[in-house]
C-alpha cells in the first residue's frame, strides 16, 4: 500500500529591514512584518526588530485590511479592525512602511494579493465595529459590478487547458497576434510588456520573441500555474515573463508598460466584458506614449434575409402547440415559447450573399474609450438594401487593428473570411420586414450591460417609403426584438450553399460578388471585402444539385423495395 505522507507546509513569508510608523505618532521605527494565520484568519504581524529601542507588536487581520502605495518604496497599511495590540484598541490604525528597495514594495503587494485569495477565513462576513457591513467595502470595480456566480463560472472555465487549446487552434487568431507582434519587433524590443488576462501565457512568449525586456503577465484564473509552468519550460523566453495572478483591478505592478497585449474579445467584440478590463489596465499601468495591441475594435452590421434559419427557429416552438401532450394542453405556452428562441442571438458562419445591403460599423478606440462608455452602447442604423427580399434580422461581426509602428494587422472574423471560434452573430427578428431594392431601413442597436458579464440587446429595424416621393412618406413597418448576449444559440453549422431565389439570377450575383461588396463605415471610409471566386460558387451550385438528386434516387431505390 502507498504510504501517507505528511506535508510541511512552507514558513509563512516573513520581510525584514522595514522601518514604520504608526499613526499618529512620528517616530519612526525599524520593524519586521510576518504573515500568518490563526483562528480568527490570516494575519499580518508588525513586530519590532531585535536592534530597536522600542518593543511593539502589531497584529492586523489581511481580510479587515488594505495596502496603498505612497511612493516608489513607502506604502501604508490601513487596518479596519480592532485587533491591533499595540497600545488601545482602535477600529482604523494606519501603519506607514518604508521598504528597503522598490522589489521588496512589489513583492510585499503579491505576498498580501496571495495570502488575501482565501474567503473562507473565519471573521468573514461579520460585522465591523464601526458598524459597516463586512468587507465588501473593499472590493475592486471588477467585483463590484459583476455577480460573483458569473465570475466563478468566468475563471473556471478559462482555467482549463481544454478551453485555453481552442483558442490556441484557432490559427487565424493566434497567427494574427503572432504576426502583429513579430511584425513590429520595434515596439516591443527592451520595451516592458503587460500582458492583460495572460491565460496560457502564449502572447506574453510572442512578446518575450519580440525582445521585450520583461512581460507581466497578470491572470485571474488557476490557468496562472499552468502558464508558469509553460513560462519555466521556455527558459531563454521565461526569464523575461513574470507571471502574477490576480485581477487587473486590484494587483500592483513595480513599473509602467510601454506596451499593453491582450485577447480581450468576446462574441461581437464585447461579450463578457473584458473591454473594460483592458480599458482599466491602461489607465492603471499603460505609460503616456504607450501602446496597446490591438487598438481599436469595430462592429460591423448588416441586414441579412435567411429564411431556412427563420424557420428553424421558428419550428422549435411547435412543441409547444401540442394540445394533448400526455393529457396536458401545451398551448398556452407556445407565444411565450416562439418568443424566448427568437431572444437567442444565432452564432455561426454565414455565407455573405445573404447579406441584403452594404454593411455599417460602429468603432470603439481602446486608446481613448473610458470604461463607463462600454456600459451602454447605442448604434443607429442606416442601410440601403441592394434587392428585394424579406429581411430576417441584423447580421454582426468584428475585426481589431493592431496598429505597430512597422505593420497595421487586421484580426478579421467576417463572414466569407477564414472562420474564427468568435464566428458571426445573427439577430432574428421574430416578424421579417419586406423591403424593395433601393428601399432605405433604418433602425437602433441598442446594448446595455448587465452584472453577467454580457449585455441585453434591444434591436428595432423599420422599411421607410421608397421610390417617387420617399423623402414625405413616413415608416411602412417596423419589427422589434430583445435579446441576451450571453445566452447565445451556438448553431456553429459551415456556410451553407442556398438556391437562388426567383428574382435573383446565379450569374448576377455572382457577378456582384465578384465586384466585390463595399463596406461603408461611420467616417465615411469604404472597405471592400475579399470576393468570392465565381468558380467556387458555381461548384457548390453543382454539388449541391448532386446531392439533391443522389438522395431523391435514393428515396425511390428504398420506396421499391
Amino acid at each position: 500500500m502507498a504510504q501517507n505522507h505528511s506535508l510541511v507546509p512552507p514558513e509563512p513569508p516573513v520581510f525584514s529591514e522595514l522601518s514604520i510608523v504608526v499613526v499618529p505618532s512620528n517616530k519612526w521605527v525599524p520593524a519586521v512584518a510576518r504573515f500568518g494565520r490563526d483562528a480568527s484568519g490570516r494575519f499580518i504581524e508588525f513586530k519590532s526588530s531585535a536592534d530597536s529601542t522600542e518593543s511593539f507588536d502589531i497584529k492586523t487581520y489581511i481580510h479587515h485590511s488594505q495596502l496603498f502605495r505612497m511612493g516608489p518604496t513607502l506604502s501604508m497599511w490601513v487596518a479596519n479592525d480592532n485587533s491591533s495590540t499595540y497600545g488601545a484598541e482602535s477600529i482604523c490604525r494606519a501603519i506607514t512602511i518604508q521598504f528597503p528597495t522598490e522589489a521588496a514594495v512589489f513583492s510585499f503587494g503579491l505576498t498580501v494579493q496571495e495570502w488575501n485569495t482565501d474567503t473562507s477565513v473565519a471573521g468573514a462576513g461579520e460585522k465591523l465595529a464601526n458598524g459597516s457591513s463586512d468587507p465588501s467595502w473593499r472590493l475592486n470595480k471588477f467585483d463590484k459590478k459583476i455577480e460573483a456566480s458569473s465570475a466563478k463560472m468566468y475563471f473556471h472555465y478559462y482555467g482549463q487547458l481544454l478551453h485555453q487549446q481552442n483558442m490556441l487552434q484557432d490559427y487565424v487568431r493566434t497567427g494574427s497576434y503572432y504576426a502583429a507582434v513579430i511584425e513590429n519587433r520595434i515596439d516591443f524590443h527592451g520595451r516592458i510588456v503587460v500582458d492583460v488576462g495572460a491565460g496560457s501565457g502564449i502572447l506574453s512568449l510572442f512578446a518575450a520573441q519580440a525582445g521585450a525586456k520583461h512581460v507581466y503577465a497578470v491572470e485571474a484564473s488557476e490557468m496562472v500555474d499552468y502558464a508558469r509552468r509553460l513560462v519555466a519550460g521556455n527558459p531563454s523566453l521565461g526569464q523575461h515573463i513574470t507571471v502574477i495572478k490576480g485581477k487587473i483591478e486590484e494587483v500592483e505592478l513595480p513599473e509602467k508598460a510601454d506596451i499593453l497585449i491582450s485577447e480581450p474579445m468576446g462574441t461581437l467584440l464585447l461579450n463578457e466584458r473584458m473591454l473594460e478590463t483592458y480599458v482599466i489596465a491602461r489607465d492603471r499601468f499603460l505609460s503616456p506614449t504607450g501602446k496597446m495591441f490591438p487598438t481599436i475594435g469595430r462592429i460591423h452590421m448588416a441586414p441579412f434575409s435567411d429564411e431556412y434559419l427563420y424557420v428553424e427557429i421558428a419550428n422549435k416552438a411547435l412543441f409547444w402547440q401540442q394540445q394533448n401532450y400526455y393529457g396536458v394542453d401545451l398551448t398556452p405556452l407556445h407565444g411565450s415559447a416562439f418568443q424566448c428562441y427568437f431572444s437567442q442571438p444565432v452564432v455561426d458562419a454565414f455565407d455573405p450573399r445573404l447579406l441584403v445591403a452594404p454593411p455599417i460599423s460602429h468603432t470603439i478606440d481602446f486608446t481613448k474609450v473610458k470604461e463607463e462608455e462600454l456600459y451602454e452602447i447605442d448604434i443607429p442604423l442606416n442601410f440601403t438594401a441592394s434587392v428585394g427580399t424579406r429581411v430576417h434580422g441584423l447580421a454582426c461581426w468584428f475585426d481589431v487593428l493592431f496598429n505597430g509602428s512597422a505593420v497595421q494587422r487586421w484580426l478579421t472574423t467576417a463572414p466569407g473570411a477564414p472562420t474564427t471560434h468568435w464566428y458571426q452573430l445573427r439577430c432574428v427578428l421574430s416578424q421579417p420586414i419586406y423591403v424593395m431594392a433601393g428601399q432605405v431601413i433604418t433602425g437602433r442597436l441598442h446594448m446595455v450591460a448587465h452584472s453577467a458579464q454580457s449585455y441585453t440587446m434591444n434591436l428595432t429595424m423599420s422599411a421607410k417609403m421608397w421610390g417617387a416621393g420617399a423623402d414625405q412618406g413616413g415608416i411602412l413597418q417596423t419589427s422589434s426584438t430583445k435579446l441576451d448576449l450571453k445566452e447565445p444559440y451556438y448553431r456553429m453549422s459551415q456556410p451553407q450553399v442556398y438556391a437562388w431565389s426567383q428574382d435573383q439570377s446565379a450569374q448576377q450575383l455572382v457577378q456582384q460578388q465578384a465586384n466585390g461588396l463595399p463596406s461603408q463605415q461611420g467616417d465615411g471610409t469604404i472597405l471592400v471585402q475579399q470576393p468570392i471566386q465565381a468558380s467556387v460558387i458555381l461548384q457548390q451550385q453543382q454539388h449541391q444539385q448532386q446531392s439533391s438528386q443522389n438522395f431523391q434516387q435514393q428515396s425511390l431505390f428504398l420506396q421499391s423495395q
